[in-house]
C-alpha cells in the first residue's frame, strides 16, 4: 500500500485546524518531496460550510506559490469531515482535480481520526498515513 509520512507538526496543525473550524469543513495543502510532507499550509473554507468545502482562491494561490518558491511538490490536500463520513463523499471523488492525497479528517467517538486516499478517474485507493519524524 502507498504511504505518506507526515511531520508531527504538520499533523498536529490539521488537528488543531479542524477542530477549531468544525462544525464547518477545513481545509488545506500539504508539500514536500518523496511522500514526506515538510509543509503545511490551511487555506480558508470558501463555502463557510459543515459539508462542502471550496479554497479560498486568492490563498490558494499563494498556498501554490510557497510550495514552489520553497522547492516542494503537492503531496496532498485535506479536508474534514465534522459529520462524517471517514472516506471520500461522492463529491470528493467527483471534483478531485490533482493526483494527490486526499486526507479526510472525522471525529471517532469523540476524537479527531484520519484517513488518506488516491482518487484517480473515479477510483478510490486507501493511503497509509504515518506520522514521523521529530520537530
Amino acid at each position: 500500500m502507498e504511504s505518506l509520512s507526515i511531520t508531527p507538526g504538520a499533523w498536529q496543525g490539521m488537528r488543531r485546524q479542524v477542530s477549531r473550524l468544525a462544525p464547518l469543513e477545513a481545509c488545506g495543502l500539504l508539500a514536500g518531496l518523496n511522500r514526506r510532507v515538510e509543509l503545511r499550509i490551511g487555506v480558508s473554507n470558501a463555502d463557510q460550510s459543515p459539508v462542502r468545502f471550496h479554497m479560498e482562491p486568492l490563498q490558494q494561490w499563494r498556498a501554490f506559490q510557497r510550495i514552489e518558491s520553497s522547492g516542494l511538490e503537492l503531496l496532498s490536500i485535506y479536508h474534514s469531515h465534522p459529520n462524517g463520513p471517514d472516506r471520500p463523499s461522492p463529491t470528493d471523488i467527483a471534483e478531485a482535480m490533482y493526483p494527490v492525497v486526499q486526507i479526510i479528517w472525522y471525529r471517532n467517538e469523540g476524537k479527531w481520526r484520519a484517513r488518506g486516499f488516491r482518487i484517480e478517474a473515479g477510483e478510490v485507493r486507501e493511503v497509509a498515513l504515518e506520522v514521523v519524524g521529530n520537530e
